[in-house]
């Protein structure tokens, strides 16, 4: 005869698995996200500079 706390104790040991691999899942992804969004951001920043740079460089009216 089966036990029933140990399938309570299985069923809730699987839920807690799912539970912290979809987290960590989430978390990984996030990361991703920002660290994309962060080299975007500086290369436009970078861009923008270099923009400034060639404008303040260049003479006026030519």
């Amino acid at each position: 005869m089966e036990n029933p706390f140990l399938n309570i104790l299985a069923l809730l040991a699987l839920v807690l698995l799912v539970a912290v691999t979809g987290g960590v899942g989430y978390l990984t992804l996030a990361d991703w996200r920002d660290r994309a969004e962060r080299s975007t951001a500086g290369n436009r920043r970078r861009r923008e500079e270099e923009k400034r740079q060639i404008r303040s460089n260049s003479p006026k009216g030519r």
